[in-house]
């Protein structure tokens, strides 16, 4: 049977072998059914832009989304992005921390993605906080509309980390499981400690 060669990993994949998706590419395919045209979504730490596009790509020219960082260098990332796009005027950018997120929130949300840590290609001594974390997320559960879906990138990797980590997966754990669906996704056998996926459906 023929088959082709991943490069990057030096082995070959057989035609319909199905690949595991890194962490943050299964987060956009989880939101993918989720979001439609004319939805309401929120990027809580929209870093460098690419989820904050990838939302305004699939609300459509109706819908909108709310990007928020505590950093003005992210916001004017993000900015720049979606001008580049085309899809400016369909985010609203607040420069804020993640935990303020419910004062900007009007009406019940679709989709809200986290991607924690630091931002890329910044100061790596400025990463999301365990406390302000657990209480965003525990703000975009509340804004949440049925059937809607927060995603949680998470890295442990730095220091303060698996804290951080730590923290929001004991959050999570306790939520009722009759109002809510609760994943983790991980890849248990590379190095380096890759990131991973936490992610919650509101029933």
């Amino acid at each position: 049977m023929a088959g082709y060669r991943n490069k990057k990993a030096g082995a070959e994949i057989l035609p319909g072998v199905i690949i595991l998706k890194k962490a943050l590419l299964f987060a956009r395919e989880l939101l993918e059914p989720v979001l439609r045209e004319g939805s309401t979504a929120v990027d809580a730490t929209c870093g460098n832009g690419h989820d904050t596009l990838f939302l305004a790509t699939l609300v459509g020219e109706t819908g909108r989304v709310l990007a928020l960082d505590i950093q003005e260098q992210a916001i004017k990332n993000t900015r720049e992005r979606l001008a580049a796009a085309g899809l400016l005027p369909r985010v609203t950018l607040v420069q804020a921390d993640h935990s303020d997120l419910a004062r900007y929130i009007n009406s019940p949300v679709a989709a809200v993605m986290f991607n924690l840590g630091y931002l890329p290609g910044g100061d790596h001594n400025l990463v999301t906080k365990p406390e302000t974390t657990v209480r965003a997320v525990q703000a975009a559960l509340l804004k949440l509309d049925r059937g809607g879906m927060v995603t949680i990138v998470v890295y442990r990797g730095h220091a303060g980390g698996r804290a951080e980590y730590e923290a929001v997966f004991s959050f999570l754990s306790g939520l009722p499981q009759r109002e809510y669906s609760v994943l983790e996704y991980r890849f248990i056998n590379q190095a380096g400690d890759p990131p991973l996926l936490l992610a919650a459906s509101r029933l």
